[in-house]
């Protein structure tokens, strides 16, 4: 895989960790005491970021593999669906057994595109953040493939509740 291509992989990957280094604090109260409208809009705001890096990093996995994106009506259910294997080349970009618990934060993701923050239920999005911490880490572990077929694995550990690596 070209070097400038896995800098950007490796750049959004630690976008989205800062993102939740960053996040730590309202993440840490959300666990002390039920959360306000305003940490509730806020915590739904890092839900979405998080599901939109994962979406890029796989855009750019893409182009390494010389696949286009999706860019039909509902290219986000699609890109998902892309990212575990169904591809032109059937390369599983995440690995599958997180399938199910990632779709429910790409479900999150169209659901606060097209909602008011006044809609959100901090019931619904404490599963969330509780799925991330029940599993002890969202591990995306993409398989970058150079051009002589070789593969590099990249990976993003993203540990909600706790700090991380």
């Amino acid at each position: 895989m070209d070097n400038n291509l896995k800098e950007k992989i490796e750049h959004e990957i630690s976008r989205i960790k800062k993102l939740l280094n960053d996040a730590q604090p309202l993440l840490d109260l959300c666990k002390i005491r039920e959360p306000d409208f305003i940490e509730i809009t806020a915590t739904a705001q890092i839900l979405h970021s998080f599901y939109n890096g994962v979406e890029s990093v796989v855009i750019l996995f893409l182009k390494s593999i010389n696949e286009k994106a999706p860019n039909d009506i509902r290219w986000h259910k699609t890109l998902f669906e892309v990212m575990f294997g169904t591809n032109s080349k059937n390369i599983p970009i995440i690995r599958k057994d997180i399938k199910e618990q990632m779709e429910k934060y790409m479900y999150f993701r169209h659901f606060i595109r097209h909602s008011y923050s006044s809609e959100l239920k901090w019931n619904e999005m404490e599963i969330l953040m509780n799925n991330r911490r029940a599993s002890p880490a969202v591990s995306l572990t993409l398989m970058l493939y150079s051009n002589k077929g070789t593969a590099q694995a990249v990976s993003l550990h993203v540990f909600f509740g706790s700090p991380l690596d």
